[in-house]
């Protein structure tokens, strides 16, 4: 395992020397870990972002990946910090919700440890940067080989965010926005599963929208044309094709976000 794959996602930006450190750090435990850049760019201490991210990234890597979480808006207070398998897929990552949405009630965890033991951090562990003191050296010795059950006690609870549940009512669909991504498209938690028929009106916020198309993919929709369609991950989405949803409809995660059905 000398040459695991590890992977980085962070909130400190690609250009602090954060991340160079942390890197630092791992290869000074194994300097054959191959290290993989997942983002940096996750919105500052946005838990929820993080969760998001993680749930729709990390179920593609190779079984035994190894992926290094720090957004950690509680650093240097009593949060845990947790290794978990789940998926073939070995974590890291702060005890704050940012796991909540890749653990499910259908998929818990495995293996679930607080890591606590101590030798395996660096000599002087700042109370504001565990990313380089205490994840990253834990990470390089688990790449080298350390069996979890050296880090700490094993837990079978974590912190989980309280998703709200999209619902069917008489007429349609009530949702809010989950996610925007980098394009503005703006991801519901409104499940393919929910959409039996072809929506006839989309409501966003206050609005109520009969003028879009319900289309397979963006090639389906003219360019600047309001577009509804499933996303890849399975759930309703909202465009503006070669536009930026979000800006022109004014919503951000929990406007209000649904569809109704006049038949």
């Amino acid at each position: 395992m000398s040459n695991s794959l590890l992977t980085l996602t962070t909130d400190f930006d690609d250009a602090s020397p954060y991340v160079a450190a942390m890197k630092g750090v791992i290869l000074g435990v194994n300097p054959a870990a191959r290290l993989v850049d997942l983002t940096h760019q996750i919105p500052p201490q946005d838990v929820r972002y993080a969760s998001y991210f993680l749930a729709n990234s990390l179920p593609f890597f190779p079984s035994g990946a190894l992926h290094v979480v720090v957004v950690d808006p509680g650093v240097g207070s009593e949060r845990a910090i947790l290794y978990a398998e789940v998926s073939g897929q070995r974590i890291l990552a702060p005890d704050n919700g940012c796991l909540s949405t890749l653990f499910s009630e259908a998929e818990p965890p495995t293996v679930l440890r607080h890591v606590r033991a101590s030798r395996f951090f660096r000599p002087n562990v700042s109370p504001t940067f565990h990313g380089r003191d205490i994840f990253a050296p834990v990470a390089g010795h688990l790449s080298l080989g350390l069996h979890p059950a050296r880090l700490g006690p094993s837990a079978s609870q974590w912190v989980r965010l309280d998703w709200p549940q999209a619902k069917l009512t008489r007429n349609g669909i009530e949702g809010e926005v989950a996610f925007v991504d980098p394009f503005g498209n703006l991801i519901s938690n409104i499940p393919v599963e929910m959409i039996q028929q072809r929506p006839e009106i989309l409501r966003i916020g206050k609005r109520s929208l009969k003028r879009f198309a319900w289309v397979r993919s963006y090639a389906d929709a003219k360019p600047g044309e309001l577009a509804a369609l499933i996303s890849s991950n399975g759930k309703l989405e909202v465009a503006v094709v070669q536009g930026n949803a979000a800006r022109q409809l004014r919503a951000s995660v929990g406007t209000p976000l649904g569809v109704g059905f006049t038949r």
